[in-house]
């Protein structure tokens, strides 16, 4: 099937007599006839549900989708966006291990990754995500154990040069994991460029309306984790389960298996059976959203590029544009289109920015993007307010940056809530 048919059939076929719309299964346990059946569950020896910790009939549905549209063999659903980016490392990673990681990403994920998970003993070092091969062949360590990285960085909008950082990361045993919410599956498939584990905040696009929080974690069950000899979690007994080794029980399917039945289990930060009825509903509808959102961005970018000779608008940044820095990345990973969001600044720095916003009568102040309404932000007093004025620097996120998220709203009307805002500067 073509992936706008995929949004709306995958994941759930009802049956003879059952409920054409994905039923929402509000239950944490499941009933079975014998002890022995129960036990095998607890085993990994048999599929089933026995507590919507590690897995439910809605979300599992739900999971399944999300896993054809990308083309992996398994998904997990979690609680946020935040969880699935700290479960797909938590996954391979223990205290003493390294992580390399693109600096320009979403300022709650550094902060995750820079502050919480090296409080956990995992160390991180951050790269440009310009990068050329030979500087990132320096960084790798031996206790390196995977590369982390954006399709689209938000909100600094540089596209990763995936086949690059796959090829590089495999070079050196270890798996590429990509962050694509801001792309999603209808604009790119990291898997078809080489990366291993995908990540999304499902609260985003995908959901596509602002209502139910989540994320998601998606693996290609590409990459040969015995082979690689560095992650003897995956390869090795694990004696919470009676001895079993993952890629022996469970093949290509051994990294998705080992999140949900290990860190799910005990971590606990799995997403309801309400959110994952209400992220389906945004999913059959995320093909024709994304389009309409990639459309109206391009128009958008264009015109506050026009602004610029009348120093209203110092500068503007869409993958769409003709003047994007990198236009072969576009090209190769983004043939189709990129995202809703722009970046762009304004005449009169951080000052110039709060001035801007407020005159903003369509558009809404929010912490939030990628949704149906159009919103507006500006990250480095808000997402990105912990970090440094170096960190800022090395993420993409200049004082004056914009984020502006344009939502499926009829094209003159946000335009000219645009030019209205921009004409009180």
């Amino acid at each position: 099937m073509h992936i706008d048919t995929k949004c709306v059939q995958s994941g759930y076929r009802p049956k003879n007599g059952e409920p054409r719309v994905l039923p929402i299964i509000q239950s944490t346990t499941y009933k079975y006839d014998t002890a022995e059946a129960m036990g095998d569950l607890f085993d990994l020896k048999s599929d089933g549900f026995f507590y919507s910790r590690l897995a439910n009939p809605t979300v599992d549905c739900v999971e399944k989708k999300i896993a054809d549209l990308e083309g992996g063999v398994l998904a997990v659903m979690t609680s946020s966006g935040q969880a699935a980016s700290l479960f797909s490392i938590l996954n391979i990673c223990k205290a003493g291990d390294h992580v390399i990681s693109s600096a320009a990403i979403y300022g709650g994920t550094f902060n995750l990754f820079n502050k919480t998970m090296r409080d956990m003993g995992i160390d991180f070092t951050f790269v440009s995500p310009d990068i050329t091969v030979e500087e990132l062949d320096r960084v790798f360590r031996p206790e390196t154990r995977c590369v982390f990285g954006e399709t689209i960085s938000n909100p600094s909008l540089d596209v990763l040069d995936i086949s690059l950082f796959a090829a590089d990361a495999h070079r050196h045993g270890v798996p590429l994991i990509v962050d694509n919410t801001f792309a999603t599956p209808v604009n790119c498939r990291p898997f078809e460029f080489g990366a291993d584990v995908v990540t999304h905040s499902t609260t985003k696009y995908m959901d596509g309306h602002a209502c139910a929080l989540g994320g998601v974690v998606v693996d290609s069950g590409k990459f040969d984790w015995k082979a690689s000899g560095k992650f003897p979690m995956l390869t090795t007994p694990d004696e919470t389960y009676h001895g079993i080794v993952y890629t022996d029980a469970f093949g290509a399917a051994a990294y998705g298996v080992k999140l949900r039945t290990h860190i799910m289990r005990d971590i606990g930060a799995m997403q309801s059976p309400q959110n994952a009825f209400l992220l389906n509903l945004g999913l059959e509808t995320l093909f024709l959203r994304v389009e309409r959102h990639c459309e109206n961005a391009v128009k958008v970018a264009k015109y506050l590029e026009s602004r610029i000779p009348d120093g209203r608008i110092t500068w503007v940044d869409y993958p769409g544009l003709p003047s994007y820095r990198h236009p072969e990345r576009v090209s190769r990973y983004l043939p189709n289109g990129s995202c809703g969001v722009v970046s762009f600044g304004v005449a009169g720095g951080r000052e110039g920015a709060v001035k801007f916003m407020e005159a903003l009568k369509l558009a809404a102040i929010v912490t939030h993007v990628a949704d149906a309404r159009t919103c507006v932000l500006h990250p480095a007093s808000t997402t990105h307010r912990q970090l440094s004025d170096k960190e800022l620097e090395e993420c993409g996120v200049s004082p004056d940056l914009i984020r502006f998220s344009v939502g499926i709203e009829n094209i003159e009307d946000i335009l000219d809530d645009i030019s209205s805002a921009l004409d009180i500067l």
